[in-house]
């Protein structure tokens, strides 16, 4: 089975940092194999399992697609990759405090097998903390003894996410990036960002936690919501802004139930054909009343299915 990768985005906080290896704005971006995690609702938002290979059909800018590989997961263990933002803006208004009691929540809803690494973003460069273990405390410790300082690039962060994404045990995997959204210092730009989530098989959830301090500053407090709706959007992700603590722990458990329960599917890209954007939709059959999936990839044209989707369940 190919690896699920999965993002999820936290902003308790400030983030992240560039570094020489990021790479550049306009840079073509294009992928070999297309991966297509997606999640079914019902019309009470729920989950939905067991639905057939033969009731799904992949279409690429409206057009069926021959796909060769279709898969379900549930209860599954996750390959945690946690890129914490050390800035100095961490320190204002409890957003550290509130970044400790995500990773407790997410940690307390572990399951076997579940592994985490932790990397901590701060003035311009991204360091390995905790290499990948299932030893939670090594992970809340090197937390704990975190000294926030410096500017944010979040931007440069996000474009360096799927790195991160290659190592754990696990095939299923996710990013957990804990920011507020802002950026007062990265190289990168939205266009970059927008170019790199189009090349990988990243899904992004952002989480935002406003501050409880009502008399916090406007500037360390607000959440760059047009930036993460994006992220969430052309990656098959949600955005879930949480109010107070009690909805941010609602928020992650119900984030981990769609994590462990995913559909995927997949396909080779032709080689003809220009290298561009090309979106992504999911039809399906039964009782499905929403689906959730990445908006697109960056490469060439997918091979035809050369029939209408619909021909495929009769």
């Amino acid at each position: 089975m190919r690896a699920i990768a999965a993002c999820l985005v936290l902003l308790p906080f400030v983030t992240v940092a560039a570094s020489d290896d990021v790479p550049q704005t306009g840079a073509s971006v294009s992928v070999n194999y297309v991966l297509v995690p997606f999640t079914l609702f019902d019309k009470d938002g729920r989950a939905v399992r067991g639905v057939r290979e033969a009731d799904v059909s992949l279409l690429v800018d409206g057009a069926p697609v021959k796909t060769d590989l279709f898969d379900e997961t549930h209860d599954s263990p996750v390959s945690f990759t946690i890129l914490l933002d050390g800035s100095g803006s961490m320190a204002l208004a409890g957003k550290l405090d509130s970044a400790r009691y995500a990773l407790r929540t997410l940690f307390a809803n572990r399951l076997p097998g579940d592994d985490y690494s932790l990397h901590i973003f701060k003035e311009g460069a991204v360091r390995e903390v905790v290499p990948f273990t299932d030893e939670t405390d090594l992970l809340l410790r090197a937390v704990d003894q975190l000294q926030p300082y410096g500017k944010t690039a979040l931007f440069d962060a996000i474009v360096k996410m799927p790195d991160k994404t290659i190592l754990g045990r696990n095939g299923a995997r996710a990013i957990i990036l804990l920011t507020d959204g802002l950026d007062n210092a990265s190289v990168q730009d939205h266009n970059a960002v927008r170019q790199i989530l189009e090349g990988v098989d990243v899904a992004v959830y952002p989480l935002g936690f406003r501050s409880p301090d009502p008399n916090a500053s406007t500037d360390e407090t607000s959440i760059d919501v047009a930036l993460l709706e994006h992220l969430a959007r052309t990656s098959g992700g949600q955005m879930i802004i949480a109010a107070n603590l009690a909805e941010l722990q609602i928020s992650l458990r119900a984030m981990l139930e769609e994590l462990r329960t995913q559909y995927l599917i997949g396909f080779a890209p032709t080689g003809r054909g220009a290298t561009r954007y090309r979106r992504i939709s999911i039809e399906v059959a039964g009782p499905v009343r929403s689906v959730r999936v990445r908006g697109g990839y960056r490469g060439t044209e997918p091979p035809p299915l050369n029939i209408h989707p619909m021909q495929r369940r009769k």
